[in-house]
């Protein structure tokens, strides 16, 4: 397919717009404004449809515009959730993989309806008029209806109106999962296996210890190790959602013996009572 060599102006502003999106939503400084979330209600309610009637209708005489506009709303709520759908095997539903696959997806289509376009003889091709924008729809809405065409014209546009904002809540909604935190030791080469398990009396030792939080708030966490009940070491600090912490701790061992129960301890909120994670080895601790 060659590519236009000019893009008509109602491709070339979604083209801009989706762009632009796609610059929001992909650099750091600006992903966090609120005008990536301006930016991106239009391509996900709006855009996917109007580009995909652009592929399959680029004639001016194939539908009107009300019919476009209509089309666009539905056509957008319909494909969003497929994309949605093909997602979900791989990133996941999530907000910004989805709007990067929207804003590839409309870029692909403006090209293919430019091209479309292009195809046809200019009297027939579809274009907007935005210099009579205003006066088109001065007189769409002063057009004599009869009371069951201004009834289902309410109900029509009323249900696309909802149906977009659903579909727009249950994207920008974050889905919250299992509350939890992941609490893990590895060995010194960062693998769960061949731990330390012979200690020396009175000599610092360490050990390696991870903590995920997967609470969907900030917690402050406590990582205590004991000998045989007795604490060693106590470690505090403060994580994020989907934070990691993963540091070695160091402790004295304080005891000699065999098989001793060495234990790490994870607290959460400085609720001290119970342990909310704990874990164990069997150590030798000698002279």
């Amino acid at each position: 397919m060659e590519i236009p060599k000019k893009l008509p102006q109602d491709l070339f502003i979604i083209l801009i717009w989706v762009l632009l999106t796609l610059g929001f939503v992909v650099t750091p400084v600006l992903k966090d404004t609120f005008v990536r979330t301006i930016l991106g209600i239009p391509v996900v309610l709006f855009i996917p449809g109007y580009v995909l009637i652009a592929v399959l209708f680029p004639k001016k005489a194939d539908l009107e515009a009300v019919e476009r506009i209509a089309l666009s709303f539905g056509l957008s709520i319909a494909v969003v959730p497929l994309l949605g759908l093909l997602l979900n095997f791989t990133f996941g539903i999530r907000l910004i993989p989805i709007l990067l696959t929207l804003c590839l997806y409309s870029i692909a289509l403006v090209f293919a309806a430019a091209y479309r376009r292009e195809k046809l003889p200019e009297d027939e091709r579809f274009s907007v008029p935005f210099h009579r924008i205003y006066e088109l729809i001065d007189s769409e809405i002063n057009t004599p209806e009869s009371r069951t065409d201004k009834i289902l014209t309410i109900i029509l546009i009323s249900s696309i109106v909802l149906a977009a904002g659903m579909v727009y809540f249950v994207i920008t909604t974050p889905k919250i999962g299992e509350r939890f935190t992941e609490f893990y030791i590895l060995d010194p080469s960062g693998k769960a296996e061949n731990y330390p398990t012979n200690l020396k009396y009175s000599s610092p030792a360490e050990i390696l210890a991870g903590v995920v939080n997967h609470e969907y708030n900030p917690v402050s966490y406590t990582v205590q190790v004991a000998l045989d009940k007795i604490v060693l070491s106590d470690t505090r600090f403060m994580l994020a959602h989907n934070e990691t912490w993963e540091n070695n701790i160091t402790f004295v061992p304080d005891k000699e013996g065999n098989d001793l129960k060495l234990e790490l301890w994870l607290f959460k909120d400085n609720n001290f009572t119970t342990p909310y994670r704990a874990l164990h080895l069997w150590v030798n601790v000698k002279e």
